[in-house]
């Protein structure tokens, strides 16, 4: 009995094998896979960072100019950006899969010179999981659970690591200096929303806002989360010398290095909430009153 079960179970094998991975990808296209790449091309950070969280580095041969996690990545020929790829330099490399983010342009003209295109963008963390077995998938990687117990793992951490007096404290969060913000519908939001802290920017403004700059000053946030780089023009914005959080010095600046962490959907997450944790723990030490 046992080895008609195994005779099926590689008869099974060898048929799905020989159909391929099926997959419908973020455009709504579905996407035949017809055996386990070697040649990938990532034209996005969080996607080259999940090919590298699922053990496939080795078999990335060139990323869009912004991925740069981990090291070995940054060796690799750069394509463009997500909005700008290099066709010709991609069909080069004779790629067996390109992976894009759902608004990245000229993926139709990849695929229309026979390469297979797999276009995936995270827009929450629920999402971010869902890319995260979806690209397993396309890469006939056996478990991707490994990497989403990774991350639960470090959401766990950082929530135990929020210090008491920073619990539903006020937090903008600007992502870029126009400025744009996080909003509470975002995954960095809904990071927030796990540290126990409020987002100033709701969800009706969508998920990273051009904001009003009023907005910040009428909402008179707790903490200010800001790149290091865009800090100091920060101060200089109208009115923003009476916000509360940059009067008492309650802001977290973050590296080009450590803002990778934060606004990335991927598989560096959790690392992402460790470090806010980290900072509030920083800004309200044990102890001090609310």
């Amino acid at each position: 009995m046992n080895k008609w079960l195994l005779l099926l179970g590689l008869w099974l094998a060898c048929c799905c094998a020989w159909a391929g991975v099926s997959i419908t990808d973020d455009k709504g296209r579905k996407v035949t896979i017809a055996q386990a790449p070697k040649r990938i091309v990532s034209l996005l950070p969080s996607l080259t960072e999940t090919v590298c969280a699922l053990g496939r580095c080795k078999d990335l041969v060139g990323v869009d100019r912004y991925s740069n996690y981990p090291e070995a990545v940054r060796k690799l020929p750069q394509l463009g950006g997500g909005l700008d790829p290099q066709i010709e330099a991609i069909f080069a490399l004779k790629p067996d899969l390109v992976l894009a983010a759902s608004s990245s342009p000229g993926t139709e003209r990849l695929a229309a010179l026979g390469l297979t295109v797999l276009q995936l963008e995270p827009k929450d963390q629920a999402d971010a999981v869902r890319v995260i077995r979806t690209v397993a998938q396309a890469l006939y990687v056996a478990d991707p659970e490994t990497v989403i117990r990774q991350i639960d793992q470090e959401f766990t951490h950082a929530q135990a690591l929020m210090p008491q007096g920073a619990q539903g404290k006020k937090v903008y969060f600007e992502v870029g200096s126009a400025p744009y913000a996080a909003g509470a519908s975002s995954f960095i939001g809904q990071t927030l929303s796990h540290l126990g802290l409020v987002n100033i920017v709701g969800p009706e403004l969508g998920p990273f806002p051009k904001i009003n700059p009023e907005l910040v000053v009428r909402a008179q946030p707790d903490v200010v989360v800001v790149a290091d780089s865009s800090f100091s023009a920060m101060l200089q914005r109208p009115g923003w010398g009476m916000v509360r959080a940059l009067q008492e010095h309650k802001v977290c600046t973050f590296s080009q290095e450590d803002g990778d962490l934060l606004v990335r959907a991927g598989p560096r997450m959790g690392q992402g909430a460790l470090l806010l944790a980290r900072c509030l723990a920083r800004l309200y030490p044990k102890g001090q009153t609310p």
